[in-house]
């Protein structure tokens, strides 16, 4: 390409030198001379511009894919719909910061640590060691395990949340899970609150085997001592919802809220269809046909979700916002007694 362009160069340079006896005379040199440095300034400066205009690079995180209409979706059009796809409305999966970010009034919640747990109580291991999983996993989301717990305001009411982390090896349920889930029901009950819980789940982890499907009773007591308290417990259902998670907890909200289009269910829909050998209803285990059923209080978007919790616990506790009151519980070392607790 370099000597094809030095020759169309020259070639019309022989032309208007050919006219001028005095400039022909130095022709032959300048050919020689263009020859001999090869162009340099075609190969150093020309060439490498072309190519910058060429090989801009794009970052790898400024587009991504919708799970559901397969559209490409600008990243910052995703952060502006709250994770919702701005061709078909599906509900992407949402991290558990931007969760209580978008949940609680701003600035107004603090996140909890939660107990400790033996890591790998069974010693698993696949072609991979369940402790090395977990590793992996923390390193990757800056999570402990696969729930975060936090109270504060919202829509300033006061509230305990619970947020299952998708991100965290498919939201699993293990040990260190109902340990987090038992410590929000005891922080809501302590401060009195309502206790909201967001699933997203891949069900029991299994690498925890029977320990892992003994967190569904242990949850279920932890609902159950939400309710003898006389106190809220909302469930807000995210694609998707499913396993030993939707068999336990996730169901037994007083108010049962879900997103559109989440899955939810036990076994997916194509493992009942083998079983059953039957086709599914369209829609079937989306969250538009289980309001349908009954199964389901409500579907809101996640634009209206702070809002409508807002309402709710302002309705389930009829306490004004900010409010400061004081309750009784009865003190678990003297049976009949009441203690006085103050309440944010």
């Amino acid at each position: 390409m370099q000597r094809a362009v030095t020759s169309r160069i020259m070639s019309r340079a022989s032309v208007v030198l050919s006219r001028d006896p005095v400039a022909a005379g130095l022709s032959s040199a300048i050919t020689l001379w263009l020859w001999s440095s090869g162009m340099s300034w075609l190969t150093e400066y020309v060439r490498p511009k072309i190519r910058g205009l060429l090989k801009r690079e794009v970052p790898d995180n400024l587009w991504t894919n919708c799970p559901s209409c397969h559209q490409m979706v600008l990243v910052k059009e995703l952060e502006r719909t709250l994770n919702v796809c701005p061709h078909c409305g599906f509900h992407m999966k949402v991290p558990v910061a931007e969760r209580l970010k978008w949940t609680f009034d701003a600035d107004s919640y603090t996140r909890i640590e939660l107990p400790k747990v033996a890591s790998d109580p069974l010693g698993f291991r696949d072609h991979k060691r369940y402790a090395d999983r977990l590793k992996d996993a923390r390193t990757k989301t800056q999570l402990d395990d696969s729930i975060a717990v936090a109270h504060g305001k919202i829509m300033g009411f006061p509230a305990v949340v619970a947020v299952m982390a998708y991100e965290f090896m498919s939201g699993t349920m293990g040990t260190a899970f109902g340990e987090g889930f038992i410590a929000a029901a005891r922080l809501a009950i302590l401060q009195r609150s309502p206790l909201i819980v967001f699933t997203a789940s891949g069900g029991a982890r299994m690498q925890e085997g029977v320990m892992s499907l003994m967190q569904m009773p242990r949850t279920t007591v932890a609902v159950e001592m939400l309710k003898e308290a006389g106190l809220p417990y909302i469930v807000v259902l995210t694609d998707p919802t499913t396993g030993g998670v939707s068999a336990s907890f996730a169901m037994l909200g007083d108010v049962q809220i879900a997103e559109p289009k989440a899955l939810i269910g036990f076994a997916g829909p194509r493992v009942i269809e083998d079983t059953v050998r039957e086709k599914l209803p369209e829609g079937f285990q989306r969250s538009e046909y289980l309001l349908e059923h009954g199964m389901l209080d409500m579907v809101v978007e996640r634009k209206n979700l702070r809002a409508t919790l807002g309402r709710l616990v302002g309705l389930l506790t009829a306490a004004p916002p900010g409010d400061v009151f004081t309750s009784t519980l009865p003190d678990p070392e003297e049976p009949g007694s009441e203690t006085p607790l103050p309440v944010n």
